[in-house]
């Protein structure tokens, strides 16, 4: 499964909340240095990657300070409401 972006290559979904398409990134660095949670560094071809998944509280700062617009966060996923059965008492 690709993430779609204006015909641009976006780095596989997988679930994870950060994808960085790799077409628009010039590896600025700015999205590394703006991560409060420090859940970003410079990975394969110096291109910035997520490091830790579950440290990120998508705040979408690493998005928003993004120059290039290389940087996407996926919204939080939806939370599933338990549905309690009623009994015919």
């Amino acid at each position: 499964m690709r993430a779609e972006n204006r015909n641009s290559t976006v780095e596989p979904v997988n679930d994870l909340p950060v994808r960085i398409n790799h077409d628009w990134c010039k590896k600025c660095g700015i999205c590394i240095a703006f991560c409060p949670r420090q859940v970003l560094a410079f990975g394969a071809g110096d291109y910035p990657e997520l490091v830790d998944a579950e440290g990120c509280t998508r705040c979408k700062m690493c998005e928003l300070m993004c120059p290039d617009f290389a940087v996407v966060v996926a919204d939080r996923p939806a939370k599933k409401d338990k549905v309690e059965e009623v009994s015919g008492q």
